[in-house]
């Protein structure tokens, strides 16, 4: 492949990857137009393993909506290489419905976000991703790590440990 071809097939691949977040943006219900129909999306802990657009659709898009409304996102920078793309970001987003057993509060959060895209033709055929739930936890007032994260040793609450005969 020529460096303009892999320069073209970069910018398609980007280009199909910023179609789809402005699907998810205005909320469109039909996602045909950007998902192969046996894409994997590849959860973190937390947000799970879906295979296929309807159980991204049963199991990630609509209980999303269902917990946060008025959301916009807000990516911040995006790379693309080849059929491969990738960018990070946060949703922003009103908690009002139940997320993760914790009722609505009404609280205006911020969603973390790192994503992953291989495109074929035209369309997202894989979805690695990371969400930080952890933030998102805390943000409606609940610390999954139970005062245990490393957090404490920046703010020097806490002193860490190091391996046997090994100083900082």
């Amino acid at each position: 492949m020529t460096t303009d071809d892999h320069a073209a097939l970069s910018a398609a691949t980007l280009a199909a990857v910023k179609r789809m977040e402005a699907g998810l943006a205005n909320a469109e219900a039909d996602m045909t137009p950007y998902f192969t129909p046996d894409f994997l999306w590849r959860g973190n802990r937390g947000c799970g393993t879906k295979t296929g657009l309807d159980a991204f659709r049963r199991n990630w898009q609509l209980p999303l909506r269902a917990a946060f409304s008025d959301r916009a996102y807000k990516t911040e920078e995006f790379l693309a290489d080849g059929e491969w793309a990738a960018c990070f970001g946060h949703i922003e987003a009103t908690h009002t419905g139940t997320f993760m057993g914790i009722a609505p509060t009404g609280k205006r959060i911020r969603i973390p976000y790192m994503d992953f895209w291989r495109v074929e033709d035209g369309r997202i055929a894989d979805n690695p991703v990371s969400v930080d739930f952890a933030e998102v936890m805390h943000q409606l007032g609940v610390d999954v790590f139970g005062g245990e994260g490393w957090e404490a040793y920046d703010n020097g609450t806490k002193t860490p440990t190091f391996p046997e005969g090994e100083t900082p």
